[in-house]
């Protein structure tokens, strides 16, 4: 699981999705068919042996074990270091005996062991389980047995050794950068969520609390309004600390009813006549998004400002646009506001228009009001 540590098990990064389980099911899949590979082959030349019996004897275990541990090589959790030292232990003994039950002429022609092929899982597994260097300890062992127990030191043995050597290393070193990329990937992404919540933070206040400071900081504004605008930056902040109740994703809300409570003498909202309903979280952010445009125009536009809000429900995305008749403002002005850390539009109506997987979009020029146009696409089912 996430965090774990190489060569312990496996690492899932976010969305459940890991690199190394399709090997394992690859490395599962290969000693299903080395196994059959093994049987046919001596199938086609158990009469050559001094002893057939005894070979057939140890492909039967050896088939039993395998068909009992394909469940087992299906991920690094399940493949316990008992499991793999079972594996091992099967091989070699195939190895060994092979050199008891064979002919002399035989090993010495090059004749492949009882196990040939599938000897080279249980290499893989060790790489799945521990990387390269558990591979390297298991290809060893298998090497050895060749050497000591079937046919020496031979061009042939030294060959296959080489090989399997290679293919485990190779394997194990994969697997390991594998789960060491998928950590790093987990840590990103924790880090971009934990980045994502504080954003949201400060759109719900965004520069509110900045303004009092500001405002306290320069000795402007009158002791009322400073004590109004601090008592309602107070009430938010004690919203946000306690929480309010959580919207479920599947829990449809009307938008126009979420609206409405911004309508007053200076604000008019036109809408459909139906119910617009969208999901829980989008709803909510899209409402809070048009309540930051709102609240931007009775700070901004002047005590006189009027502002209006058109819904517009359409099969694709629902649209709402909010415009004022205020002063407007000139270009570069957004920039400069973002620059000075007041984050109004940027993160409060922008950011989470983006998060929405919808757009902002704002007009304005000096004396003809600001038009704010948010669009938030309807998802499809599957």
């Amino acid at each position: 699981m996430a965090g774990q540590r190489p060569g312990y098990g496996g690492t899932l990064a976010a969305g459940g999705m890991s690199v190394e389980l399709p090997l394992w099911r690859a490395i599962s899949f290969f000693r299903v068919l080395a196994l059959a590979y093994a049987v046919l082959r001596y199938f086609g030349s158990y009469l050559d042996f001094l002893h057939p019996v005894s070979g057939w004897i140890f492909l039967g275990a050896l088939t039993l074990w395998t068909l009992a541990s394909t469940r087992a090589f299906a991920g690094p959790e399940r493949c316990t270091w008992y499991v793999l030292a079972t594996d091992l232990g099967f091989a070699v003994t195939g190895i060994v005996m092979s050199g008891v039950i064979d002919t002399a002429a035989r090993i010495h022609a090059g004749a492949p062991t009882l196990p040939t092929i599938w000897a080279a899982g249980t290499v893989l597994g060790f790489a799945g389980k521990g990387g390269w260097r558990w591979a390297a300890f298991a290809g060893a062992v298998v090497g050895v047995a060749n050497i000591a127990g079937h046919g020496g030191i031979t061009p042939d043995n030294l060959h296959n050794i080489v090989l399997l050597m290679l293919a485990g290393c190779a394997i194990g070193y994969v697997i390991e950068l594998a789960r060491a990329s998928e950590a790093a990937l987990t840590r990103a992404l924790q880090v971009e969520a934990a980045t994502r919540e504080r954003e949201r933070l400060s759109r719900d206040i965004h520069d509110g609390v900045l303004q009092v400071l500001a405002l306290v900081q320069r000795g402007e504004g009158e002791p009322a309004e400073l004590s109004r605008l601090a008592g309602e930056q107070e009430r938010a902040l004690r919203t946000l600390m306690t929480g309010s109740r959580p919207v479920a994703e599947d829990e449809g809300l009307d938008l126009l009813a979420l609206l409405g409570h911004y309508a007053d003498d200076r604000v008019t909202l036109s809408a459909p006549a139906t119910p617009v309903l969208l999901p829980g979280p989008v709803a909510a952010e899209l409402t809070a998004a048009v309540g930051a445009a709102v609240d931007n125009v009775r700070r901004h536009a002047g005590g006189t400002a009027r502002a209006w809000i058109l819904v517009e429900d359409e099969p694709e995305a629902v649209t709402v646009s909010i415009r004022d008749d205020g002063p407007g403002y000139p270009a570069g002005r957004l920039a400069e506001a973002e620059q000075a850390g007041r984050l109004g539009v940027s993160q409060s109506i922008r950011g989470r228009l983006l998060d929405l997987g919808g757009t902002a979009e704002l007009y304005s020029s000096p004396g003809e009001g600001v038009e704010v146009e948010l669009r938030v696409p309807r998802m499809r089912e599957s």
